[in-house]
């Protein structure tokens, strides 16, 4: 018999009504057809925006290789060295909220763009950032020397991790940035929000189109590619809002402009590289299915619950090991309460994004 429509034995995931996730949000689980699995060996790089860190959080909690080629110096100590940023990602590179700033980093860390601007100044007493990278240092680096030869440490440190890694997890974030108009190198914050003197003259706001973000990223990718022909790509869009927009509009329509744009860019690039696959966080934190419970009380801040179900959703199709529960439940031990709080603030105090108040 000659099917009655289009539509009819589609499986149930290609039916709004028959997702599970409508009655029961826990059971809600939209990934299907992955290629390829993780291994407990496999070398896995993380990289991206604010989000990106909850995925690193839960590769460095789970027995699975999360490369980190960027190490503090073992009489630093672990508490002292989760201050400074070791391991947050694989390397000290802060967060990469846009595609662009994805490609310049490549292209620093191998000798092939050397920005105008070293360093902004922080504060007094000479004290100064890395532009590229603001906060990854509390209280900055005593001096502009200082800063550069960590950043030859960190650029070897990114070398390794790109020539070496067996899986790159790249988390898109945002489209806004401010480029400077001498070399059009892009940071992750505004000078004068978190270092340096915001001088119009010199930078500019800077909105990342489609077209610009596909570009970026196919650069970055065929870079990656080069180097590593064989490495397997998860790509993924920051479910976060953004904390705030310099386009004359209200936030919540440059969060969901910009967020269209990087989950079209994400599709794009799983469409022309092999073994580069989308990952949907941003659907499961987002979708209606969960009503809203997967963000904190100021509607932007995701959940441990939230973060739980993504990674749970991660781990069962992506790796070798299947659904893993990582995260114990909050109610059922209070310290675990305690270290996630406290982990909680040290993520905020990574997003760069957080140092732009209302001013």
């Amino acid at each position: 018999m000659k099917p009655v429509s289009p539509y009819s034995g589609l499986p149930d995931r290609q039916f709004w009504r028959k997702e599970p996730g409508i009655v029961e949000p826990a059971l809600f689980d939209p990934v299907h057809n992955v290629p390829f699995r993780i291994g407990p060996d496999d070398r896995i790089v993380t990289a991206g925006s604010c989000f990106a860190q909850h995925v690193a959080r839960y590769l460095n909690n789970s027995g699975y290789h999360h490369l980190v080629t960027e190490q503090a110096h073992p009489l630093m100590g672990e508490p002292i060295a989760r201050t400074f940023n070791y391991g947050t990602f694989s390397a000290r590179y802060g967060n990469l909220y846009t595609a662009r700033q994805l490609r310049q980093l490549l292209l620093r860390a191998h000798g092939a763009f050397e920005p105008v601007e070293k360093s902004w100044p922080k504060g007094g007493g000479g004290r100064v950032v890395d532009p590229f990278r603001p906060q990854i240092q509390p209280h900055g680096f005593v001096s502009e020397a200082e800063l550069l030869v960590d950043r030859e440490q960190h650029f070897r440190a990114i070398r390794e991790a790109i020539r070496t890694m067996d899986i790159f997890v790249f988390t898109l974030g945002l489209t806004e940035g401010w480029a400077d108009r001498r070399d059009g190198a892009v940071y992750p914050l505004a000078p004068g929000v978190a270092g340096g003197v915001y001088t119009p003259e010199l930078v500019a706001f800077k909105n990342f189109d489609l077209a610009e973000t596909v570009e970026d990223m196919q650069f970055s990718l065929d870079y990656i590619r080069q180097i590593n022909p064989n490495v397997r790509i998860i790509l993924t869009v920051s479910p976060v809002p953004l904390n705030a927009t310099f386009e004359d509009r209200h936030v919540f329509q440059s969060t969901t402009l910009s967020k269209a744009v990087l989950r079209l860019a994400a599709d794009e690039m799983t469409k022309r590289f092999s073994h580069c696959l989308y990952f949907p966080s941003y659907e499961v934190i987002t979708a209606p299915h969960v009503r809203g419970a997967y963000f904190g009380p100021d509607c932007r801040e995701v959940v441990e619950e939230g973060v739980s179900h993504v990674m749970g959703l991660f781990f069962k199709h992506f790796t070798t090991g299947g659904q893993k529960t990582i995260a114990p439940k909050v109610q059922d031990n209070p310290d675990v309460a305690v270290h996630l709080d406290a982990m909680g603030r040290a993520i905020d105090m990574l997003c760069d994004e957080e140092a732009i108040t209302n001013e």
